[in-house]
């Protein structure tokens, strides 16, 4: 199995930055796209950034020129360093890792989800 670890998150005041980090850990025979996605109370779970095994990035509108998204790919590890926060990014942040496991000889991919990690900015 696969296991991706959160750390980071926290309480700032809003202006503030945090730098949350994503390690992935387990049976993997290449992580593919890694991202962080996020969810407040009452919202649904919405994608924040990502970025593709050979680094190409998304992010949401709302995060553009705050939040920066770089990944090692030699530790199965993704970090989202946010910048400039504001009230409205308080949310549970996710971390997603599309893997390619190697079951037997079949190579399989599957999707997985960190437990989570709060994000609160304060005004």
């Amino acid at each position: 199995q696969v296991q991706l670890v959160e750390s980071g998150g926290g309480l700032v005041q809003a202006g503030g930055s945090l730098r949350l980090s994503c390690a992935a850990s387990g049976s993997i025979f290449r992580v593919n796209a890694m991202g962080w996605y996020r969810q407040a109370p009452g919202e649904q779970r919405e994608l924040v950034a990502a970025i593709a095994s050979g680094g190409k990035t998304n992010y949401a509108d709302s995060v553009k020129g705050r939040f920066t998204i770089s990944r090692d790919n030699a530790k199965n590890t993704a970090t989202l360093q946010m910048s400039s926060l504001k009230p409205e990014d308080t949310a549970v942040y996710y971390c997603n890792a599309d893997v390619t496991r190697n079951r037997g000889g079949l190579y399989v991919k599957d999707d997985y989800w960190g437990q989570g990690t709060q994000v609160t900015v304060s005004s």
